[in-house]
């Protein structure tokens, strides 16, 4: 028999326990409480956040989120580049913007601020931001530009940008069609791109020839008016980069197609009631001297050249690998690299060279026949 000592040590015991087991309980459930109320505003916070967007921590992020103080005479410098055409412009412009909303975030207030170890650490943000080198090469020069009509103007005393460079990405160039390729998007167009009138089809016919036979740029074929081409003579005048004018023999090929558009194809699309609707007076002007129009009787734009290409090609292709296949397939035929030069209105050789990756069968071919054993 326990003795009554014993008793009360184990009536004790029982109500440590007990008491244990309460003070646990209370205590996860004080513990249960505030991790629900702790998720509790975590979810109210990211409730709020997404209801305001998510954060932005440079203007980077969203284009055109301030605009640059007047110190920076933006304007006046976009103005003075008279030399470069409209895309050319809005890519330096837009460069340039880029750089005067970080270094305004970086509390600096005009460019007499801007000193070359700022230029360096936005080169060096651009990296970390994985930015591709071909872009942080343009930027590059677009400051230098910019900085260098600055000094000449008396805003800044020194060009910070001065020996300013950024590493040169790779060349990165559109492939090559094959014989193959052109043969389907020249002769053979797929069915998607026969379902359209007889209007459409000339004229996507007409710009097509015109991109591989003679190489023209986009902008350059849709810069094209009426009195610029001599189907007769097979000759185009085309209006290229810094406004720099240049001729271009029109292939067979390209001039038949364009016989056809202009007898045929354009008199229809001008005449249609949807082009007539769509234009007003500077249209119909404009619409009136242009080689190509599109659907709505403008002129025809790069984006209409994109939709024309992506009905034609059976596999997605840039307008502009028609230009590059045109360079790779003249030096494969034996042209002089000064004579692509010039077809291709480059105006330095160097940025021809790019294009003289010949195929292995034209390497084979001239070793077979200058090697006296070959």
């Amino acid at each position: 028999m326990k003795t009554a000592t014993e008793k009360t040590a184990s009536v004790k015991t029982a109500s440590v326990k007990t008491a244990s087991v309460k003070t646990g309980s209370v205590k996860t459930a004080s513990v249960k409480t505030a991790t629900e109320k702790t998720a509790s505003v975590k979810t109210a916070t990211m409730e709020a956040v997404a209801a305001k967007g998510p954060a932005i921590t440079t203007a980077e992020e969203v284009p055109n989120a301030a605009d640059p103080d007047p110190d920076w005479l933006l304007p006046e410098w976009v103005t003075s580049l008279t030399d470069l055409s409209d895309a050319s412009k809005r890519a330096y412009e837009n460069g340039v913007r880029s750089f005067i909303v970080w270094a305004q975030r970086a509390q600096t207030r005009g460019p007499a601020g801007v000193t070359r170890l700022l230029l360096r650490r936005y080169l060096a943000y651009m990296a970390t931001r994985h930015y591709a080198r071909q872009t942080m090469t343009q930027r590059a020069s677009a400051l230098r530009r910019y900085f260098g009509w600055l000094s000449r103007r008396g805003v800044v005393a020194v060009d910070p940008t001065a020996n300013l460079s950024a590493r040169s990405g790779e060349t990165r160039l559109p492939r090559v069609l094959s014989r193959a390729e052109l043969g389907m998007i020249l002769d053979e167009p797929p069915e998607r791109a026969t379902a359209v009138t007889e209007a459409v089809r000339l004229r996507d016919d007409a710009v097509l020839e015109m991109l591989y036979g003679s190489g023209l740029r986009v902008s350059e074929l849709c810069g094209l008016s009426l009195d610029d081409v001599d189907g007769r003579g097979r000759w185009a005048t085309v209006w290229g980069k810094g406004s720099k004018q240049r001729r271009v023999p029109v292939s067979e090929q390209a001039a038949g197609a364009l016989g056809r558009w202009l007898s045929q194809g354009r008199p229809a699309m001008v005449a249609t009631e949807a082009a007539a609707a769509n234009r007003d007076e500077n249209d119909r002007a404009n619409g009136a001297h242009a080689l190509f129009l599109n659907s709505r009787g403008h002129r025809l734009g790069p984006r209409d050249v994109r939709r024309i290409l992506d009905r034609r090609s059976p596999s997605p292709t840039h307008p502009h690998a028609l230009r590059h296949s045109f360079a790779t397939h003249m030096l494969d035929g034996g042209a002089d690299l000064r004579v692509v030069q010039e077809l291709l209105g480059h105006a330095s050789v160097r940025t021809t060279q790019v294009y003289t990756h010949v195929s292995k069968e034209r390497l084979l071919a001239v070793y077979d026949l200058s090697h006296p054993r070959a």
